[in-house]
């Protein structure tokens, strides 16, 4: 049996019920011409914990729960620093 993917993202969006946005970013070598490139995307994934914008988190990949959502947050790495307000 296969192991579900996995990746980490920074969360862009929390405004739906129990539903946040995680932006991606990976990068590869362009095969002809060599230069790395950066491809980002965003995923909606189920969010159980709570997780803020600017967090990073791990998520797995599941069953579907809706027409786009499709990944579940398994953990979050690191919260975002707060800004002290002077």
């Amino acid at each position: 049996m296969s192991e579900r993917r996995q990746v980490e993202g920074v969360v862009t969006s929390n405004k739906m019920q129990k539903t946040v946005v995680v932006r991606t970013s990976q990068t590869h070598r362009h095969p002809l011409y060599g230069k790395v490139v950066e491809a980002q995307h965003k995923l909606k994934a189920h969010d159980e914990l709570g997780a803020k914008v600017g967090d990073r988190v791990r998520l797995i990949e599941s069953r579907p729960f809706s027409k786009t959502k499709r990944w579940v947050v398994a953990e979050i790495l690191s919260h975002k620093e707060q800004e002290e307000v002077v």
